[in-house]
């Protein structure tokens, strides 16, 4: 009876070791700043100006009192509020839209789409006075539909061109053979294309949620009322003429990043998958 032959082991190349080091290297770059901004989130008032990185002790009632002594609860509800009301807004507009473009080659496509890209270019403080001028005239300021109309309206050329990449990526044989089966256009969009277009679905409903959660200067103009203001605004209320809390400020952030991260980490293959979406034919 023959042994079996020993299995060579290979080792670690060079050059994996240095690709993981540069990896690891970046990703300590990426996270000590979070790291930071926890930390100091957790000082004392009285250690704020200590050059240690760590205080002698935590004072987990900043977390408390950031919630009590402000309007912070407010402003994330306002956020919470915008964020979805915008991204259900973009998603009703540039579905129907991008699944027309994609499937209808209509004389002027290319010059719809172009001109869909040229309005992603335009800057909100480039249109902010004449965005004030409108809704002041409509007595809209201080409204959560203010906010959420300007943040579907610059997130929507984005989601456009998303759902059209990825909507040009499905065969459009099985919409034919769905509507041989008797499917109408509508049956054949919700049972075949939506389903098969998740992916893009995903990828622009996560980019337009961030987009609009952390839209600042819209928020910070259109709404002068604490109550009315998004979290971005309303943490930096935290900032004075004279002073700065920053104990309140970093905890207010840490609030402010958490549903952010943990969103893009429950659907991150979704968000490559759909950034990808057309580039392989």
């Amino acid at each position: 009876m023959t042994s079996p032959t020993p299995r060579i082991r290979r080792g670690i190349s060079p050059r994996t070791l240095v690709i993981t080091a540069v990896a690891w290297l970046l990703a300590a770059l990426f996270v000590i700043p979070y790291l930071e901004m926890i930390v100091t989130a957790l000082r004392p008032a009285d250690e704020l100006r200590d050059a240690t990185y760590l205080p002698s002790h935590f004072e987990w009632s900043n977390l408390v009192k950031v919630w009590t002594d402000s309007t912070l609860g407010t402003n994330l509800r306002v956020t919470l509020l915008v964020a979805a009301g915008s991204t259900l807004l973009v998603l009703l507009v540039a579905l129907p839209a991008a699944y027309y473009t994609a499937r209808k080659p209509f004389r002027g496509r290319k010059a719809f789409l172009l001109l869909v890209l040229v309005t992603q270019m335009f800057q909100p403080t480039s249109l902010l006075v004449g965005l004030y001028r409108e809704f002041y005239q409509f007595d809209m300021l201080n409204s959560v539909w203010t906010l959420i109309i300007c943040n579907a309206a610059f997130n929507l050329a984005f989601a456009i061109w998303i759902l059209t990449a990825y909507i040009s990526s499905i065969p459009a044989e099985l919409e034919e053979a769905a509507s041989i089966d008797g499917l109408g256009r509508i049956g054949t969009l919700r049972r075949i294309t939506v389903p098969l277009a998740m992916p893009g679905i995903v990828t622009a409903l996560i980019f337009t949620f961030i987009s609009a959660w952390n839209e600042f200067v819209m928020g910070l103009r259109l709404t002068t009322v604490p109550d009315s203001q998004p979290l971005t605004v309303g943490i930096n209320n935290f900032i004075g003429n004279y002073t700065v809390q920053w104990n309140y400020l970093f905890a207010g952030s840490v609030v402010a990043i958490l549903p952010v991260i943990v969103l893009f980490a429950v659907i991150e293959r979704h968000v490559v998958s759909g950034l990808t979406a057309g580039s392989i034919k």
